[in-house]
């Protein structure tokens, strides 16, 4: 057995890029490895702002040889007059053998001539010198660049350096003009120059030696720990855990060390979301605070270096930082002259969409929706304030007036619901304006009130119907408007807040907004628009039960195949269902409705659904049809009541109670008779039987192991 090592050198490649990249080349170069017969193999990855490298432990040093049977032509134009034919000895020829070695094979297509020959293995050296240069170029990066004038490779960055290796020799690889070595390269300042790799299992020691850790998971453990020892020196203080902003600068580091710095204690008067956001998104700063989470005047900067021992590196950041703070302070301070609710004209000259207009008109259509929304859950028994929505729906872009944001976009929302805390809105006002934006992951948090939550929904079903309308929804992997994350807010906010509406329905709310507007007059015909927008929540709806949720893709399928009326139902049926799915009687059930369908398709198929009425006539009747029929009216009735309820366990379980008389049914009854009055009654106990308990899920969908 042998060991495979491929690294390739980079100039700094953006932080955000490299972990995508890195699980990338380790799975191309482990499908690789078992596609081309190199054993199973242990692999392992590193990265580097500087490079991306894999490790195989364990592959087979060449390829197993293999006999393959190759099939030439026919076999009736082998021969002719007892002599083999042109085609014949073509043939032989082109595999390597005498034409007397040659085999008749019958196949599906009749007889042909054959011949089985032995494929050498190629060195595991050949193979990766032939395969990862296509490998390599296949790498996914959302932005490339060409480097070479002329020249058709494309990168992240450019390609500087290969070191491609089994075992002690060096794999014949080339790929933009660099051909492979046993050589990779220590940290650009600490230890520039060569480093030299003399087996895979040194690589790491050797560039350790040359102030390289190349393992991204032994970089956050060091970066951990050197955070947890610089805050040690500030009285009660703790470095705020961030872990998009460890992330980051895991990557953005090859030696990383960690210096303490301080600003002027003045500054905390600034909202702490302010602080934070130019110190982390800034800065790639760590905030510090005390035990109870109030910040205090230091910072935590993570450097790629193996340390500050002058305090220059201290004094500059500490310098930048005072510099972004002033600035902060003084945007903050100048915003304050023109209060939000005089910032709402300003909103004209601010464009949101050149086909759906400014922001002030986006404005008006929110309060529309937010309006309709606040009206429709209030008649529902929901507690939401319709005033602090009207009022929230107004103001909430009006920070994009603003030069704090102008300066920090990341604080769009936040700044508005801050604003409107000092100057008087109110609590549910300002909460509405700062959460409106949330959630903008699945990792976010969905508003906090109810309010916030409407404000939301209004803000990201008019952008989603809008973008649809105009007939740009998204295709594939392209979302250049983000509209599957806003779609995914839009039912996660539903879902937290246990809201009882649809969708759809506020969408219709959004479709109304735009009534009458100038944006239109551009839009496809609304029945188009209706039919996209479905598709695209029921495949949203889907994602969001299976992927983020967790339920299975039966389970989401025999739910959203009932068309439930709402994602909170949606998630209620789902759960009632997977608690029932393991029951015995169930998958039973599950697997008698799959039956009853098949059937009824077939009878549908075959024209005979409908002869006879099927009417249900007891002198006709086998003793499991009337049981069947009798057991299956009491059981409607409790299921119809249970499911008014929303009792949806029970309602399961209540079906499932039917499996003793489903099975005799069929284990006594032909269906498909000849008799067309016969058939049609029975016909039609199946259908009303899988119309009547298919509402809650349709139980043809569960995929169950029959024992």
């Amino acid at each position: 057995m042998a060991d495979f090592l491929l690294e390739i050198g980079l100039e700094e490649t953006p932080a955000r890029m490299i972990p995508g990249a890195e699980a990338e080349l380790q799975k191309r170069v482990a499908d690789l490895i078992a596609r081309e017969r190199l054993g199973k193999a242990e692999v392992g990855s590193f990265s580097t702002p500087r490079r991306l490298a894999v490790i195989a432990k364990g592959i087979q040093a060449a390829q197993s040889d293999v006999e393959e049977q190759l099939i030439g032509p026919s076999f009736a134009l082998a021969a002719k007059d007892g002599k083999p034919t042109q085609a014949a000895q073509a043939f032989a020829k082109k595999v390597g053998l005498p034409v007397e070695k040659l085999l008749k094979v019958k196949t599906p297509k009749g007889e042909y001539l054959g011949a089985v020959v032995k494929k050498k293995g190629l060195s595991a050296a050949e193979v990766f010198a032939a395969e990862l240069p296509r490998e390599i170029a296949g790498i996914y990066w959302a932005k490339n660049m060409y480097w070479r004038a002329g020249k058709p490779e494309r990168f992240v960055r450019p390609v500087r350096w290969l070191l491609a290796m089994v075992d002690d020799k060096v794999v014949p690889l080339e790929f933009g003009g660099i051909k492979a070595g046993k050589s990779s390269r220590g940290h650009r300042i600490l230890a520039g120059g060569e480093v030299a790799v003399t087996a895979p299992s040194k690589y790491a020691e050797a560039l350790s030696k040359a102030f390289v850790m190349p393992s991204p998971a032994a970089r956050e453990e060091h970066i951990r720990k050197q955070l947890d020892a610089a805050v040690k020196s500030t009285k009660g203080g703790r470095w705020r855990e961030d872990k998009a902003l460890l992330e980051t600068v895991v990557n953005l580091t090859e030696c990383p060390s960690v210096v303490l710095g301080n600003f002027d204690p003045e500054f905390l008067e600034l909202a702490d979301e302010v602080l934070v956001t130019v110190m982390r998104d800034h800065q790639k700063y760590f905030a510090v605070e005390d035990g109870k989470g109030k910040l205090l005047p230091h910072f935590l900067a993570v450097l790629n270096t193996d340390g500050d021992p002058d305090g220059l590196i201290r004094h500059g950041n500490e310098r930048v930082l005072r510099a972004r703070f002033n600035d902060a302070r003084f945007f903050w301070q100048t915003d304050q002259k023109i209060p939000l609710r005089e910032r709402v004209q300003m909103l004209r000259n601010v464009t949101f969409q050149k086909d759906l207009g400014n922001y002030y008109e986006k404005a008006q259509r929110m309060a529309t929706i937010a309006n309709k929304l606040a009206n429709q859950l209030s008649a529902g028994n929901f507690q939401v304030d319709a005033r602090a929505v009207r009022d929230a729906a107004t103001l909430a872009k009006t920070d994009l007036t603003t030069e704090l944001v102008k300066e920090f976009t990341e604080l769009q929302g936040v700044v508005g619901g801050l604003y409107a805390r000092v100057q008087g809105a109110g609590e549910q006002v300002a909460n509405a304006i700062y959460d409106h934006y949330r959630p903008e992951s699945m990792d976010d948090d969905a508003p906090r009130t109810s309010e916030g939550a409407v404000i939301s929904l209004a803000d990201k079903a008019d952008t989603i119907y809008g973008m649809f309308a105009l007939g740009l929804p998204p295709t594939g992997s392209k979302d250049p408007f983000a509209l599957r994350r806003q779609a995914n807010g839009i039912l996660k906010t539903i879902a937290t807040h246990k809201l009882p509406i649809s969708v759809m329905a506020v969408f219709e709310m959004a479709r109304d907004g735009y009534a009458g507007s100038e944006a239109e007059k551009k839009f496809r015909k609304p029945a188009d628009v209706e039919h996209s927008l479905r598709e695209f929540v029921y495949e949203r709806r889907d994602f969001y039960l299976r992927e983020v949720l967790g339920y299975s893709y039966d389970v989401v399928k025999a739910v959203l195949a009932t068309d439930p009326p709402d994602i909170v139902d949606a998630m209620a049926r789902c759960e009632a269902v997977k608690k029932v799915r393991e029951t015995p009687d169930f998958e039973a059930i599950s697997i008698a409705f799959k039956r009853m369908k098949n059937i009824l398709r077939q009878a549908e198929s075959e024209g005979k659904m409908h002869h006879g009425g099927g009417g249900a006539h007891a002198d006709k009747m086998d003793e499991a049809e009337k049981a069947l029929l009798d057991k299956s009216r009491e059981a409607a009735n409790l299921v119809r009541q249970y499911r008014a309820e929303k009792k949806y366990e029970e309602a399961l379980l209540e079906v499932s109670r039917l499996r003793p008389v489903v099975d005799q049914f069929f284990e006594r009854v032909m269906v498909m008779v000849e008799d067309e009055s016969l058939r049609g009654m029975r016909l039609a106990l199946l259908e009303r039987l899988v119309k009547e308990f298919s509402t809650i899920a349709d139980f043809s969908e569960i995929v169950a192991e029959q024992k």
